[in-house]
């Protein structure tokens, strides 16, 4: 995602052809009570300001002064599969808007608005952009709310909340929380090269490989009851062939046989055993 495809019905960052990312770069951050006084000041100067010139130039003051804000909120949802370099863009683009929007005559405070605002384009874009694996909508909208509601919560109970708060202030399903939460890895699946344990081995090493006995298993479980119907002899011939592997010369001499007579004995009885599997197929 480029800064210049993020748009809103309503606002697109060309909008503000003074906010680009080389003008923001250029302005020197300030932090803490510094930048609230600058802030401020222009909150004020835009209150008194009559002409549109005036204010357009003030907004993107007030955007370069809080540009720092924002991608800090950005650096937040890092190492989630989505670039840090698009997770900015998307934050100035919140900020981009609610400068825009910001009325000065409310008496608000200007972070206290946009906040909330820039929040709300990140985690919209995980929502429409960020999914491995996409899940169902409903669980997609339902984990943008509980990701709210978890803000809320931890503020009131000062601890993580438990699904149950949370499907209760949502006034959800349990269940239905609990998958949403679930969810979660959908963003960016643990890799197959993660280190495990004592970080000697990966996840990869810990996933089984094929078992080739598992593709005899319904063999087995459908045959074991017909063979057992066959006489003494045949069940020794099917024996020393399919299990101990002997060739039908070694099985002849095993059994009193010509080489020939076992051919023929083993030809019926695959013939007799498909018969009875067609004719009499095993219960489920």
């Amino acid at each position: 995602m480029s800064i210049a495809s993020a748009t809103t019905p309503d606002i697109t960052v060309q909008d503000v052809p003074s906010v680009r990312p080389r003008t923001l770069a250029a302005v020197p951050p300030l932090e803490g009570r510094a930048r609230a006084r600058r802030t401020d000041a222009i909150v004020n100067d835009l209150r008194d300001s009559l002409r549109a010139a005036d204010a357009h130039d003030l907004t993107c003051q007030l955007i370069e002064t809080n540009a720092a804000v924002a991608r800090s909120m950005a650096s937040r949802y890092r190492n989630r599969g989505i670039d840090l370099d698009d997770l900015e863009q998307v934050a100035l683009l919140g900020l981009t808007k609610a400068a825009q929007r910001f009325d000065p005559s409310a008496g608000h405070d200007f972070l206290s608005f946009a906040v909330p605002t820039v929040r709300g384009e990140l985690r919209r874009h995980f929502r429409d952009a960020g999914w491995t694996v996409r899940p169902p909508r409903r669980v997609q909208d339902l984990q943008a709310r509980i990701a709210g509601a978890q803000d809320r919560l931890e503020a009131e109970l000062g601890r993580s909340p438990r699904p149950s708060e949370i499907a209760a202030h949502l006034d959800e399903q349990l269940s239905d929380v609990v998958e949403a939460l679930a969810a979660d890895g959908c963003f960016t699946p643990t890799s197959l090269d993660a280190t495990v344990a004592d970080g000697s081995s990966t996840l990869g090493d810990l996933l089984g490989g094929e078992d080739r006995a598992l593709s005899h298993v319904e063999a087995k479980v459908m045959l074991d009851p017909l063979v057992r119907g066959l006489s003494d002899r045949d069940q020794r011939i099917v024996r020393l062939r399919f299990y101990d592997g002997l060739t039908q010369q070694e099985i002849a001499e095993e059994v009193g046989l010509t080489q020939a007579q076992v051919s023929r004995v083993l030809a019926r009885i695959l013939a007799d055993l498909r018969a009875d599997l067609t004719e009499h197929p095993p219960a489920a």
